[in-house]
């Protein structure tokens, strides 16, 4: 018997209660079925495949010695495993890599919410002089010089072709079907009570009890979407650089593959998944007057921290890692 469902069953006195509770909480974490492409956008395998062999040529750069995958590794949850990524003339980046799993439903994306499209978001890196240091027409002229990518532009986009416009349509296509593979916690979530540990079960009850966890990560994905103050001190001010009223505030990312993508946080400042709940179990910091959305979480205990990292690791897929496309050469 699940912890939780014998929670509920005591507190109710009714078997029925729940086993309707249990069926809500699977319903709200079970994986979607099929991948909703936003209004306007068209999903084919051929843009997919196109998608992947831009993301991972570094041919999208100003010097031609980074990638999207660089940075975007998928061996480490589409992040870089170091607190800061370099972009392609080594110099160090302002924020840590987020990742770009499981956000085909997103609406704003960075960490400071600044693209409201994946296809803005892929022009953004390409042409930031600090990270891939390029121009989308000198992208466009360089790989109108390859017949592969010719080609294949002229299959996957029949009536434009190679242009702005469709490589960054490509590189949204293959972004949107970066899905987090299934894990050990979808099997327990879809009733095998051998998929986890005893202790990752007691780390759900954690993260959806006492640790609060839910109210931000929320859904399948494990993420509202949204941006909150958690009480990192810095001179950056996230997406109060749009928006006066969200000083500090930064994207809640997802919990997918969390274990992979070490160091943590929008700056790469805390090292280990212990090192973030023992942060958000103090509440975080207060900078220029502006208060930390969190609040100390004073019954979390030390075990608690340990039960809830367990269930943090449940969430790596079985087969997490996504094998390199073959590029055309010319």
């Amino acid at each position: 018997m699940r912890v939780l469902t014998a929670l509920l069953i005591g507190l109710c006195g009714a078997t029925l209660v729940a086993a309707a509770s249990w069926q809500d909480i699977q319903q709200e974490y079970a994986r979607p079925a099929y991948i909703d492409f936003p209004e306007g956008t068209t999903y084919s395998p051929q843009k997919a495949a196109l998608g992947k062999m831009l993301f991972f040529d570094a041919r999208l750069s100003g010097p031609q010695n980074l990638s999207c995958a660089t940075c975007h590794n998928p061996s480490f949850g589409w992040e870089s495993p170091t607190p800061r990524a370099k972009g392609a003339r080594n110099q160090a980046l302002a924020r840590h890599t987020p990742t770009l799993e499981n956000l085909a439903e997103a609406t704003h994306f960075f960490w400071d919410g600044r693209a409201s499209s994946l296809e803005e978001q892929a022009r953004g890196p390409i042409t930031h002089p600090m990270e891939m240091g390029s121009s989308m027409e000198e992208v466009v002229a360089r790989l109108k010089q390859i017949s592969g990518y010719r080609r294949y532009f002229r299959i996957a986009f029949p009536q434009e072709g190679l242009t702005q416009s469709t490589v960054l349509s490509a590189l949204a296509t293959y972004q949107r079907t970066l899905r987090s593979g299934w894990s050990p916690f979808d099997d327990w979530i879809s009733g095998d009570e051998d998929a986890i540990s005893e202790t990752a079960k007691r780390g759900f009850d954690v993260f959806t009890g006492v640790g609060n966890c839910n109210s931000c990560h929320t859904g399948w994905a494990f993420t509202d979407h949204q941006f909150h103050n958690i009480g990192l001190l810095g001179e950056d001010i996230g997406r109060g650089a749009f928006d006066p009223n969200m000083r500090y505030r930064f994207k809640t990312p997802g919990l997918r593959n969390i274990a992979l993508r070490a160091p943590y946080m929008h700056d790469g400042s805390l090292p280990s998944l212990r090192d973030v709940i023992e942060h958000y179990r103090h509440g975080g910091a207060s900078q220029e007057g502006v208060s930390s959305d969190l609040s100390p979480l004073t019954d979390m205990t030390d075990n608690d921290i340990t039960d809830l990292i367990a269930f943090l690791d449940s969430l790596t897929a079985y087969e997490p890692h996504v094998s390199a496309p073959s590029l055309p050469a010319n």
